[in-house]
């Protein structure tokens, strides 16, 4: 049963997952914000995907480690409630919203590529028995990102993080846009911060 099981989790990432790696080439954004970071939306696979990206006084590898270690972010990113890792590439997130809106939580299964002078973190939802549904809370079916890192000095590196901006729930859509720009500046504003403590 458990070979079933996962049989059909493995079907259905591959079929449903939203890949995100391709998105830097899109050239149709809409800009929503140009400092302290950028932040752009566009539509892609019928979802909408926002974009944040800002120069980060860091070493790239430093900020792989950080971006990395998905144990870690509660500590680094003040939305997150929890991580609890499911299999070696298997993650159950919670984030916390604001009041008065539930919570959201989704189950990722995530890859890295990297090389030299540029490292990819990407993930998109999957479906885990283990990954219990939470009271008050959203499940994002949907879910899914990528951190692009370029290295530009030994330590200048661009961040760019995308992800779907779909929040599904109780949320207005017409609150959306700004909450792509709140999310977009903590998101790199927490991750500097953090890097500036070690």
């Amino acid at each position: 049963m458990k070979i079933i099981i996962t049989l059909i989790t493995f079907i259905f990432s591959i079929i449903f997952c939203l890949d995100l790696k391709k998105i830097n080439s899109l050239d149709y954004w809409e800009t929503l914000q140009k400092h302290p970071a950028r932040i752009e939306w566009c539509e892609y696979n019928g979802f909408p995907i926002a974009k944040s990206e800002k120069i980060l006084n860091h070493n790239i590898d430093s900020i792989a480690m950080v971006i990395r270690n998905l144990e870690g972010y509660p500590k680094v990113f003040k939305r997150v409630k929890t991580v609890k890792k499911i299999e070696p590439d298997v993650v159950h997130i919670v984030v916390d919203m604001p009041f008065p809106f539930d919570g959201r939580d989704y189950v990722i299964k995530y890859e890295i590529e990297k090389s030299k002078s540029k490292w990819i973190f990407s993930f998109s939802s999957t479906i885990h028995p283990m990954a219990f549904s939470l009271v008050n809370h959203v499940r994002l079916p949907n879910a899914a990102g990528v951190w692009f890192l370029n290295r530009l000095t030994e330590n200048t590196t661009m961040v760019t993080y995308a992800w779907n901006g779909e929040l599904l729930g109780n949320f207005p859509e017409m609150g959306l846009h700004k909450a792509w720009i709140t999310q977009g500046n903590e998101v790199l504003e927490w991750l500097s911060n953090s890097l500036n403590k070690r």
